[in-house]
């Protein structure tokens, strides 16, 4: 069962001094698509991330070797329970990282609320899990639906593009980001005229963008990500939906996604980002390290640098704490702030969210890109205070 679900990682991908699963480890279970459609912006990029916050942190804390679990969770919350459930009652994992596709995001949230162990969730979007699915031990660390939401919804009405349609992902994530898209565009003036679910994952978006097109909208929002943002973006441009007069709005889009359409087609796309490899020296030092271990002439999404983020922030409280208790590390997390390659003047709320600046970006043309994956290009800041939603509007019940 172990070898199935629990993978130790091996040399490049190293399991770090101890031995394998070792009782007097600290031990941080990997969990993301590893095979699917957002193996791109997680999977193995998301281990060596985690990989590197362990080395750079030094390798040990407590006294204690710290050991990286790594496992593919196949975009199913079935098979994401079975693996915690194992991670924590059989190899005494204490935080559970990285953890995208929402709806495996809720399940893992459960169990580690139930079992007391830590969700460090770098790679989900729902704004449910620090809304009514919040928890004690459960962080929020890259981004949410709602800042997602407000970013580009909001800016694209000021700019006179007040009609939208949603293609939207039947699962958690995509009804997610069209609800709280859907809150920020009307609350900005602007309407709603139709929406679509789309099976979560699609490879076919015809039918669904010939009703896009039907509906007149000025905008149409693609409520998904990672493969069904590719797939649907690339039929839209074979569709000539942009040419017709609609603008497209991904609403959720990786560098990773970026790279697999070329810029012909992705060019204009408007969209909220976390992070960038190539916005300052310190994320382009950092990106150039963990390029190396990827190989493959890649350059880090959001994801792998939320994760790297997380988990040595989760370290550093374990060293404040001087305890492997849950509770302790939380509030030793709660008090530090966030500043590192990541995030600046970051800070981590009751509800789970860490909150931080967030950025509106649209992609470049090919002629205005200089250089191999120079392909973002800052529209705005939006500062976290204004861009997540308030404390008090997210119905977590950890909030008096």
């Amino acid at each position: 069962m172990k070898s199935g679900w629990s993978m130790v990682l091996a040399s490049g991908l190293a399991v770090l001094a101890g031995g394998a699963w070792a009782d007097d480890a600290v031990k941080i279970g990997v969990l993301n698509d590893q095979s699917g459609i957002y193996a791109d912006l997680a999977g193995k990029g998301s281990v060596i991330s985690a990989q590197m916050a362990v080395d750079d942190f030094g390798g040990k804390v407590l006294g204690k070797p710290i050991q990286i679990l790594s496992a593919d969770h196949q975009n199913k919350p079935d098979v994401a329970s079975g693996i915690v459930n194992h991670w924590i009652d059989e190899d005494k994992v204490g935080a559970v990282l990285d953890v995208p596709t929402s709806s495996v995001a809720l399940a893992v949230q459960e169990i580690t609320k139930t079992k007391h162990a830590i969700h460090l969730n770098t790679g989900a979007g729902t704004s449910d899990l620090t809304g009514k699915a919040c928890s004690p031990t459960g962080v929020h660390w890259a981004y949410d639906t709602y800042v997602l939401a407000r970013g580009a919804g909001t800016a694209l009405v000021k700019q006179g593009l007040n009609t939208w349609f949603f293609i939207t992902a039947d699962y958690a994530f995509g009804h997610a980001l069209e609800n709280d898209t859907r809150a920020a565009v009307e609350a900005a003036g602007g309407k709603v005229v139709g929406s679509v679910n789309a099976p979560f994952p699609s490879t076919d978006f015809s039918s669904f963008l010939l009703q896009a097109q039907g509906s007149g909208a000025k905008v149409v929002g693609l409520a998904n990500a990672g493969g069904d943002t590719i797939n649907s973006v690339k039929q839209a441009h074979e569709f000539g939906l942009t040419k017709s007069g609609q603008s497209l709005a991904a609403l959720l889009i990786f560098i990773s996604d970026v790279n697999s359409l070329g810029l012909d087609i992705a060019q204009g796309l408007t969209f909220v980002d976390g992070w960038y490899w190539d916005q300052s020296d310190e994320s382009r030092a950092w990106a150039k390290r963990w390029a190396e271990k990827m190989g493959g002439g890649r350059e880090p999404t959001m994801d792998h640098a939320a994760v790297y983020s997380a988990l040595t922030h989760y370290l550093k409280a374990i060293a404040k704490a001087n305890s492997e208790d849950p509770d302790k590390i939380m509030g030793a997390m709660r008090d530090m702030p966030v500043n590192d390659m990541f995030a600046k003047d970051g800070h981590l709320r009751i509800d789970g969210q860490m909150v931080h600046e967030m950025y509106l970006m649209q992609v470049k043309a090919p002629g205005d890109s200089k250089y191999p994956w120079d392909y973002e290009k800052l529209l705005a800041k939006i500062p976290g205070d204004e861009g997540y939603r308030p404390l008090d509007k997210g119905n977590c019940p950890l909030v008096k």
